[in-house]
């Protein structure tokens, strides 16, 4: 794969495609690589972005493989409604390049706020934009400084005081102590236990706080 900023995407589609789209590289805005059917499997997984067109999922392993695969998909189709395959995003035929540089950047800046957003936390999800902490199919909102003190101890491995978590979260703001710290933990952890019946999420000992 080429070392530089560009998105390294790798495509699946039909001989006649693959060598329009090729003549087309000098104009794309990311890096792009073509697939043989036989080297699919082992290759697929290299990239976090496929491009695929409609005439290869007529084969139901390659369907059921490329539905399997977490990369971001793109589905280049003629059809208006296709179910079968779950895509990220579709173009239709004929395709214009500069809609998809385009599509392809919206893509890349998508996954980037989405990656940013949400925190595996043990056996929870930490949903930034959503306000949320979810385990399966459970969920409880969250305010912004209750996200924040779970951010701080999610990213420190150590007990955390009173005091650094104030600093921390509340910035020295002038109506703010150690009772604040308390009391917030406090309301997070019933929220927490009530919920999810979980009393060891947010650990508390005279060490300080941790996750």
């Amino acid at each position: 794969m080429h070392q530089n900023n560009k998105i390294n995407i790798l495509c699946f589609s039909d001989d006649d495609f693959s060598n329009s789209l090729n003549e087309l590289k000098e104009h794309l805005s990311f890096n792009l690589s073509f697939v043989k059917r036989e080297n699919i499997n082992e290759q697929c997984h290299k990239y976090d972005t496929l491009l695929i067109h409609e005439t290869i999922l007529n084969d139901k392993k390659l369907l059921n493989l490329l539905n399997n695969i977490s990369s971001t998909k793109i589905l280049i189709s003629k059809s208006k409604n296709f179910n079968k395959f779950n895509y990220d995003e579709k173009l239709d035929i004929p395709i214009r390049i500069n809609e998809l540089n385009k599509k392809v950047v919206e893509l890349k800046v998508k996954k980037k706020f989405l990656s940013n957003s949400s925190i595996k936390i043990k056996d929870y999800i930490l949903d930034k934009n959503e306000k949320i902490l979810k385990k399966n199919t459970s969920s409880i909102i969250l305010t912004e400084k209750e996200i924040q003190l779970l951010e701080l101890l999610f990213k420190e491995n150590n007990f955390l005081k009173k005091k650094i978590i104030l600093e921390a979260v509340w910035k020295y703001a002038p109506d703010a102590d150690t009772h604040t710290v308390e009391t917030h933990i406090y309301r997070l952890r019933k929220k927490i236990i009530d919920k999810f019946k979980d009393n060891n999420f947010i650990i508390n000992t005279k060490e300080g706080y941790k996750i």
